[in-house]
């Protein structure tokens, strides 16, 4: 039997701990997302004064009439502190330090403050700078001689950012002094006029900013309790350990150690440090904001929070039955820290078992394991290969359940059979997983985690795994279709959004953000009340034949019989879908589905929508390349550049194409994506080219597509006075339509308002006209055709047309 390990005259000492010597300074994450925060409050705040100005501005003019009527003694001390006092702290501050050898703290401070006063002159710079001096007037509306004083106090910031810096926390006396001085001199700048309670509250948040920011690029002195605390705490609980040594581990969020106690047992001691509660929280925010229900509800836990979960889960998967290390001991060390005591069991994770070990009879004993948490409503949240431990006698245990939750939903439940499927099937192949899971679990109950077969739901470490290893989920699925055929097919809807939908709000809302800044340098009632609303009726034609166009463009490349005004209408309902999706897929899916309920196999109805596209990205680029020489060439009125923009152009998409290719990833990606979008097209053109008229019919629809919204741009030109040649404004149509196609937004939102509205401008049309024909345009082409649009989507659908 070991002994306690005693010094002279028999007293016990610590054990001798194995670990790595901790960091003397540390990056905690907590400073990270302190700082995006402070950083997304103060945007927030710059835009409410931007968009909300006369509510800013009679807020923060009943908040300075308040202040004015504050005793005038302690406006005289306000003075004071404004001018000697809130600087005088932080330097007697300083110099404590020094005189206790702590310079390196006082040093970060001091370069926080500097890094503060340089961001403070730089915002207050671009506010006051051209264009955005309303933006000033809102935040600080007292002129002094002209002069525009900007959001940001730079006699406080710099202070806020060094109090931030040296981090003030348990020097009670040093904060009361410190956030009382600068309150002060923020009373004395309010009733002196000199800044506005908005602006107080920017400058407050621009010091914390810079303040974290430096703590965490500097990092803060490691206040984690070294392995000799720990072993102390764990005396403390009745455990004498003799020996310990920290285990090798991959993870931030927690610290391990093996530990030998006094009567020969081993026990696994996990830490959890205070600094690291926070670790990942911003990708826990984003699933929890994302999925529905399938993140835990407290994403943001303190430490004694996590110390109950951990435990609390521990002790009831063991009262369930459930293989799991014996939880003996839980504790604080210190203020900073927390550790929980496990027997330890020796063995190897189900993620390093090697292939030929694992047999039908131990996957049976992981099911049946998982089974009894699914029977007793517990769920682990965190189930992948790596939670498994299979013990030396070959029993498996639950490890890791620190995310665990008691009492759990359903959907709790199947997420956890669904992703420890998915890391089964990825080490032993998805006829397997299925089959021994269905022999302990039932068909029932894998049938229930089909719709959840999803990668939005799945672990990092799973997804990461099935791009490497490149196993289908629809594989999975299909395996267990192949038990119970009647299931439903379709995936569930887990998510609120997909971040392809995010990307596309951002896009529009900047889009927006241009065009609304552009029209507020134009009289737009003078625009209206002298627009020459007869152009508005042409321009609507043209809208309303583009329509006709593209049933014409769709029916050349089909060579099966379809009814003309039911293709016109499907081109019409493919408008209303434009508003949830990319404008080069939303027309997509609506005529690909409208061919198969017409008859047309899948295969030839995809490849013919190809054909299709195919050919007008040929006539697109044609078009652009004929007049921009025609353009180039000569003509009056304002044109673009001659055709170096085409050569410029020409060389930036040859630049574009190389890089590219050059890229494996990106190669195989536009390989793989072009290759499912046109397959089939070749013999589908082969087939449609032996009819002429089809063939007629095609291009010519294609022809008329693109004169049609010409026309409706020049339309909208000419309805506000501007004039500019057809062939100019076909190059500008055509440029901008074709980054409007590539932009992510629905309809190419926003990028086609700035793409056509840059052109028009550059081609010599005054701003504010440009701007106001190309919203008409919209208007024509984009927004009036969503109710029309909505109208046919449901009457095909009615009529099981699409």
């Amino acid at each position: 039997m070991l002994t306690r390990p005693r010094g002279p005259g028999g007293a016990v000492t610590d054990p001798p701990v194995e670990e790595p010597s901790l960091p003397a300074r540390l990056r905690r994450p907590a400073d990270a997302f302190r700082f995006l925060v402070s950083v997304g409050a103060i945007a927030l705040i710059l835009g409410l004064a931007h968009v909300a100005r006369e509510t800013t501005s009679g807020l923060s003019s009943d908040i300075t009439h308040g202040t004015e009527q504050a005793p005038h003694l302690l406006l005289t001390l306000a003075g004071l502190a404004s001018g000697i006092v809130v600087l005088a702290v932080p330097v007697a501050f300083g110099v404590e330090r020094v005189i206790h050898r702590d310079g390196l703290r006082v040093a970060i401070g001091v370069l926080a403050a500097v890094l503060a006063l340089g961001v403070s002159l730089t915002i207050d710079s671009w506010v006051t700078a051209a264009g955005m001096r309303d933006l000033a007037w809102y935040l600080t509306w007292k002129r002094h001689g002209g002069w525009f004083p900007g959001p940001a106090h730079i006699d406080i910031t710099p202070v806020i950012a060094y109090v931030t810096a040296v981090r003030l926390s348990g020097r009670t006396r040093w904060q009361a002094v410190t956030w009382t001085v600068v309150g002060l001199d923020a009373i004395a700048s309010l009733t002196a006029g000199a800044i506005t309670p908005l602006a107080l509250v920017t400058t407050y948040l621009i010091g914390r900013a810079v303040g974290y920011g430096t703590l965490y690029a500097a990092g803060s002195p490691n206040t984690r309790p070294p392995g000799r605390a720990v072993m102390t705490a764990l005396r403390r609980v009745g455990l004498e350990p003799v020996r310990a040594a920290r285990a090798s581990d991959d993870h931030d969020e927690f610290r391990s150690y093996g530990v030998t106690l006094a009567d020969g047992r081993s026990v696994d001691v996990t830490v959890l440090d205070r600094d690291q509660q926070t670790a990942g929280l911003l990708y826990r925010l984003w699933r929890r904001a994302r999925l529905r229900g399938g993140t835990p509800r407290r994403t943001i836990r303190s430490l004694r929070r996590s110390l109950e979960q951990e435990s609390l889960m521990a002790y009831a998967t063991a009262a369930a039955g459930a293989a799991t290390p014996r939880l003996l001991a839980t504790s604080e060390v210190g203020s900073e820290a927390a550790l929980l005591a496990y027997e330890h069991v020796p063995g190897r994770t189900l993620a390093e078992v090697p292939d030929d070990e694992l047999t039908d009879a131990l996957l049976g004993d992981v099911w049946r394991l998982l089974g009894v948490l699914q029977r007793h409503r517990l769920a682990h949240r965190r189930l992948v290969a790596a939670s498994v431990l299979v013990a030396a006698d070959g029993r498996p245990h639950l490890i890791d359940l620190r995310a665990g939750e008691t009492a759990a939903g359903d959907l709790a439940l199947r997420l956890d059979l669904a992703q420890l499927l998915t890391d089964v099937a990825l080490r032993v192949g998805p006829e397997r997983a299925v089959r021994t899971a269905a022999a302990v679990l039932g068909p029932e109950s894998l049938a229930a985690v089909v719709p959840l077969l999803q990668k939005v739901v799945l672990a990092r470490s799973t997804r990461t795994a099935l791009r490497r290893d490149k196993l289908s989920l629809s594989a999975l699925r299909e395996q267990i279709r192949v038990l119970r055929p009647e299931i439903a097919a379709e995936p569930a809807q887990l998510d609120r959004f997909s971040p392809r939908t995010l990307i596309s709000v951002i896009a529009g809302m900047v889009g927006a953000y241009i065009l609304l800044s552009q029209l507020g340098n134009v009289d737009v009632p003078g625009l209206l009340s002298n627009a020459d609303w007869r152009w508005f009726g042409v321009g609507l034609a043209a809208s309303a034949l583009s329509y006709l166009a593209a049933a014409f463009m769709l029916l050349g490349f089909v060579p099966e019989r379809l009814r003309l005004w039911r293709t016109v209408l499907v081109q019409l309902a493919a408008s209303f879908v434009k508003l949830v999706a990319p404008a080069a897929v939303g027309g997509i899916a609506v005529n690909t589905r409208y061919l198969q309920k017409s008859g047309v196999p899948a295969g030839q109805a995809a490849a013919s929508v190809g054909a299709s596209q195919l050919t007008g990205m040929a006539c697109h680029v044609l078009l652009i390349l004929l007049f921009g020489y025609v353009t180039g060439s000569g003509g009056t009125g304002p044109s673009l550049p001659p055709s170096r923009a085409i050569i410029i152009a020409l060389l930036a998409a040859a630049v574009l194409a190389v890089v590219v290719f050059s890229i494996g990833p990106l190669r195989r990606l536009v390989t793989s994506r072009t290759r499912s979008l046109f397959s089939g097209v070749v013999p589908r053109l082969l087939d449609v080219l032996q009819s002429p008229k089809k063939i007629a019919t095609g291009m010519g629809g294609t022809l008329l597509l693109t004169v049609a919204f010409v026309v409706c741009l020049d339309a909208s030109i000419r309805a506000f006075g501007g004039s500019m040649g057809f062939t100019t404004v076909a190059v500008v149509f055509l440029t901008g339509n074709a980054l409007g196609s590539a932009a992510p937004t629905p309809g190419g939102l926003g990028a086609v308002e700035g793409a056509l509205s840059l052109g028009l401008t550059l081609a010599g049309l005054p701003a504010g006209t440009a701007t106001s024909a190309v919203l008409m345009f919209r208007l024509l082409t984009f927004w009036l055709p969503v109710l029309p649009g909505w109208a046919a989507f449901t009457h095909l659908q009615r009529a099981e047309a699409i």
